[in-house]
């Protein structure tokens, strides 16, 4: 909901502390603008304590114009934190039920609040006919509570309007300016300026001065106000003789100076945000992107900034009197990694916190307590129960291939092959399985469209049978090959959480089709010279970048037992068996499902599992690979180059540990709490028929809504686990044309990708029950044309929708 216009410039005003003469900055400005022919309009969100003492009334009585409009929000009579002032206001009125009512109205949310300045600004925003500013001014400090409760630097973060701080000329006022400046710079506001009074005795100014020049900000200061006598009539003359001079001062440092200053910032803004685009033409090469069918600027999305589940995105195309910045739901959770949503203050200070600790220090031989402590979390996390080991890498690449180099390790160890000795190694696994573009991970993945030309694809891919939903139907579709061997094409399930009770199924006679499927495969496998089989490589219930093939859990679990049934030497009780069984949970763990390991609806552990993405929330790149024992002794010796010689710079990076920590950590508290709770209970309740268990699959998106899209006739398949939904179809694309707008949302576009003919949108796991439910209903709507129409293509956050429509695969 962030704002930006040509004709109308917006800064916020926020204080170092209370008392520091916000007012009479706002004032101020709000005189040099009224002077530089402008249209002003000022804005107290919150206003507390008496009325005639009220901020917005200082403002409309010395700004006295025909050009100046002031105005306030929501209002409170006690003189307190607006937190504790709406308390006490309804406490008073207690015993009158209408002004009850009326006061607990007030009691609102930080996005009611957000929203009713959001509205102040664009009505004011289409009226304007010639330059004019807008002064917001906050209340108290930077950290002062909102009606809420929560710090109004956070609430406000959802306009993240440029600010200008007024800092403290008083004892102690460098510290409180300093702080109030750092916590506006981790929440991502851009400072534009600083304004004080001056002081001759503690010259707080002139400290100050120094100090954010070298940030590269400019610091006006003033005179400060004569001390008022309580005479009104006195009091009055004396305000208006303070202020002439200030208007009149041609000063660098003064008012004017500064009111100008915001002028030139507010056009550099602009100048920034048009080239953008054209310089990343000349400069960037985009990752999975033919920049040959880009045909000019108006096709990059030029992101402003994010927060929660949306972008800002920029489109200087538009008049005066709309905002250049559109706000847009981030469909995919950027690739798939935003846990928390953007800017998520609690993985911020987590960073800023072992960033200012550490930095980064080696890690070979040595240790640190964000380390220590991520990956004891790890194994008494998704790990437990099997893991013991916690290797650090950088991105999910780069964690499968280690996965790929312990699990060759082991197996050659187990046949008495020496290092570089002995057969080719190879994997089996899935097709349309993808794990990374390093070029190992690249050669344990079939040939496709993300292979290179050095690629060497060592192993085989079985056709895994499919789960979805088709004309409110749910299906396990098998594959061509499994049809072929069973003449069975499809069977049907009551509902999703029979499909995914995978113990339940074991014994049913499909689990013996998939049994002696793969038994007979591996047979005729292990008839084969080379190359030798020598690891289970699965990415566990849905494939991503493959096409978000969601694959029947059962077929995934007996081809588990069965490559555990074929022993290859040794095998000892709790050591691996047959082929290490590796988990590339990169995607789909850590809570992007519903759960928090894949292991919890399969049943089944792994020998070695890799986590990244979702691991630090978005924050910083960071990936882990788990490993259980028997694969960690394969590395054991007298010399070292029996060692994992593997490992980059950064490996277990403090920040990244520190943030991941913080992620896993809000992940437990969310798994718990509302709405989180209240989405599993929705398709608990939906399951009717089945047996439903504390395992059962449920997602963030609705069942009706599943079940409805499924029915549209440009649709052919939908899927959806936790916070993913995923949808296929001919051809999707950017829905610029849509604005999704009710009483309990912004307006907001949609952003997101496709992987072929899928489109697939995914949320956070604390995105706003209203934002999916609003876009819920235009999809829906609107089905026809995002399934049909073809523009510029992204992505989302973390509930798993997938909607599959057949046809040829026309973009990526």
């Amino acid at each position: 909901m962030t704002r930006l216009y040509k004709q109308l410039r917006i800064h916020q005003i926020f204080g170092a502390n209370t008392g520091v003469g916000k007012t009479v900055f706002s004032a101020a400005l709000s005189r040099a603008s009224i002077l530089a022919n402008k249209n002003v309009y000022y804005l107290k969100p919150v206003s507390t304590g008496a009325p005639d003492e009220a901020d917005d009334l200082h403002m409309m009585r010395y700004c006295n114009h025909s050009a100046f409009e002031s105005h306030c929000i929501f209002r409170y009579t006690e003189p307190l934190s607006p937190h504790l002032a709406v308390q006490k206001d309804a406490k008073v009125f207690l015993t009158s039920l209408d002004y009850l009512v009326l006061i607990l109205k007030e009691i609102i949310s930080d996005e009611k609040l957000a929203k009713a300045v959001d509205n102040f600004i664009t009505k004011r925003a289409g009226g304007t006919t010639r330059p004019s500013v807008m002064y917001i001014e906050t209340a108290g400090g930077v950290n002062s509570p909102a009606i809420s409760g929560n710090s109004q630097a956070d609430v406000y973060r959802q306009l993240l309007l440029p600010i200008v701080l007024i800092g403290d000329s008083r004892l102690g006022g460098i510290s409180s300016t300093i702080s109030a400046y750092e916590s506006l710079l981790l929440r991502g506001y851009q400072i534009d300026a600083i304004s004080m009074f001056s002081d001759e005795y503690y010259q707080n100014h002139l400290y100050l001065q120094n100090y954010f020049a070298e940030q590269e900000i400019p610091l006006f200061y003033i005179p400060p106000p004569p001390t008022l006598l309580g005479n009104i009539e006195s009091d009055r003359k004396a305000t208006d003789s303070y202020y002439s001079p200030i208007d009149k001062c041609k000063s660098t440092v003064g008012i004017p100076s500064l009111e100008t200053w915001l002028d030139k910032v507010h056009e550099k803004r602009f100048k920034k945000l048009d080239s953008m685009a054209e310089r990343t033409l000349q400069h960037v090469w985009w990752p999975f992107v033919q920049h040959g069918m880009v045909k000019d600027k108006t096709e990059v999305t030029v992101i402003d900034s994010a927060r929660g589940d949306f972008f800002s995105v920029y489109d200087g195309s538009k008049d005066g009197h709309e905002s250049l910045l559109d706000s847009k739901f981030d469909g995919s959770a950027s690739w798939w990694t935003q846990t928390l949503g953007h800017g998520n203050r609690a993985l911020t200070m987590a960073a800023a916190q072992a960033a200012g600790r550490y930095g980064h220090v080696m890690f070979p031989q040595a240790t640190h307590l964000p380390a220590l402590q991520l990956a004891e979390t790890l194994v008494q996390g998704p790990g437990k129960g099997w893991a013991s080991r916690v290797f650090f890498s950088d991105n999910g690449s780069t964690g499968m291939e280690v996965a790929l180099k312990m699990a060759f390790r082991a197996f050659a160890k187990r046949n008495g092959w020496k290092k570089n000795v002995g057969p080719e190694l190879g994997v089996l696994g899935l097709k349309g399985s993808y794990h990374g573009d390093t070029i190992g991970a690249m050669n344990a993945c079939q040939e496709g469209v993300y292979t290179c030309e050095w690629h060497n694809a060592k192993g085989y891919w079985l056709d895994a049978p499919t789960v979805g939903v088709q004309q409110g139907n749910v299906n396990v579709t098998l594959s061509p090959s499994l049809h072929s061997t069973s003449g069975i094409s499809s069977i049907k399930f009551e509902s999703i959480s029979a499909a995914y009770d995978v113990n339940s199924r074991l014994d049913s006679p499909l689990a013996g089709v998939y049994r002696e499927f793969i038994q007979n495969t591996l047979q005729q496998l292990y008839k084969r010279h080379t190359p030798k089989l020598a690891a289970l490589v699965l990415e566990p219930l849905v494939m991503g970048a493959g096409g978000m093939i969601f694959v029947d859990p059962l077929f995934q679990r007996i081809l588990i037992d069965c490559v555990r049934s074929e022993e290859h030497g040794e095998c000892v009780e709790n050591r691996w068996k047959g082929l290490p069984v590796i988990f590339d949970e990169v995607f789909v763990g850590l809570y992007r499902l519903g759960f928090e390991t894949c292991s919890t609806n399969l049943g089944v552990f792994p020998d070695i599992s890799v986590y990244a993405k979702m691991l630090t929330g978005g924050t910083v790149p960071m990936a882990v690979t788990l490993t259980n024992d028997s694969i960690y002794q394969a590395f054991m010796g007298d010399t070292k180059t029996e060692a994992l010689l593997h490992g980059h710079s950064y490996t277990a990076h403090a920040i990244g540990c520190q943030v991941a920590i913080e992620s896993l950590r809000q992940m437990r508290i969310i798994s718990k709490t509302e709405p989180y709770t209240t989405a599993q209970q929705q398709w608990t309740e939906s399951q009717e028929g089945s047996v439903v268990h504390s395992n059962s699959p449920w997602s963030f998106w609705s069942p009706e809504f599943v079940r409805k899209l499924s029915l549209k006739p440009s649709v052919d398949e939908v899927m959806t686990l936790g916070y993913h939904s995923g949808s296929a179809q001919s051809a999707l694309g950017f829905l610029k044309n849509i604005t999704i707008e009710n009483d309990d949302t912004a307006p907001f576009g949609v952003h997101y990708r496709t992987l072929g003919n899928v489109a697939y949108f995914m949320c956070s796991l604390n995105s706003r029950p209203e934002t999916l439910r609003s876009l819920e209903t235009v999809l829906l709507q609107q089905a026809h044309y995002w399934m049909r129409s073809i523009h510029s293509v992204s992505d989302a956050s973390i509930a798993l929708l997938s909607i599959f429509k057949g046809g040829e695969i026309v973009s990526e």
